[in-house]
């Protein structure tokens, strides 16, 4: 993309277009309580904390963005189910990046 002489970005929507480079932002949503409590009951806070900021950050809107009580329900599940195994990201394989 070629950006209009004697301008470094331009505003496109939620993204913003600097030197070619596209930065999207997304929104940061909050842990509601239903889930806190979830996290804390079943002993997962500490493997919450541990994931990168966007996944938290993605399960949190995921589950908030469900329609009914049944499927925050289910997707809450899962996102426990995950976070126990410590291998799974939204049913994608993932791996922890060492930290040593």
């Amino acid at each position: 993309m070629t950006l209009p002489r004697g301008s470094d970005k331009i505003q496109l929507g939620e993204g913003e277009v600097k030197n070619d480079m596209v930065k999207l932002k997304r929104p940061v949503h909050p842990v509601p309580g239903y889930i806190s409590s979830a996290l804390r009951e079943c002993g997962l806070r500490g493997a919450y904390n541990s994931r990168p900021p966007y996944q938290r950050n993605d399960y949190i809107g995921w589950i908030t963005r469900a329609k009914t009580d049944q499927t925050k329900q289910k997707r809450l599940n899962q996102m426990l189910d995950e976070l126990r195994d410590g291998t799974l990201y939204m049913k994608m394989r993932w791996k922890p990046k060492n930290t040593n």
